[in-house]
């Protein structure tokens, strides 16, 4: 039997960063329901994004940071201000990066790599509770 389970996930970020949310995620489609499927998350967000990355050696979040910061320096010289310097800078940064992921789903759990997390990408310098659609379709255990 295929089924369909939907909800959300508020994530505090701490402010700039990648934030791990691959427990939260997993937790959710451990109680789905479904054994064998798809998993996609959407951030409802244009200031901050999602990514799948390493999640073994910390430094490759900070390098990815800083690379990020290069790309789209904060600082004067944009028309889009309104929140601070680091406001039109988090929409560039989250437009270049991804809005959504989707995961394979097998035995109830993500189907990540060993060394994979999905993480939210704060863009903003101050902590935002930022919100995750997730919806997992497939294979229903036991059907």
């Amino acid at each position: 039997m295929t089924t369909t389970w939907q909800g959300t996930l508020t994530v505090q970020t701490r402010g700039h960063g990648l934030h791990d949310v691959t427990r939260e995620i997993g937790a959710r489609v451990a109680a789905s329901g479904v054994d064998a499927g798809l998993c996609s998350v959407f951030l409802q967000h244009t200031s901050a994004s999602l990514v799948i990355q390493e999640n073994a050696d910390p430094s490759v979040l900070r390098d990815l940071d800083r690379w990020m910061a290069k790309l789209a320096p904060e600082g004067p010289g944009y028309e889009h201000d309104d929140e601070g310097p680091d406001d039109m800078p988090g929409h560039l940064r989250a437009s270049i990066t991804r809005s959504s992921e989707t995961i394979p789903v097998s035995g109830g759990r993500l189907l990540l790599g060993t060394w994979q997390a999905l993480y939210v990408w704060e863009h903003r310098r101050a902590p935002h509770a930022r919100r995750l659609v997730v919806t997992v379709q497939g294979t229903a255990r036991g059907g």
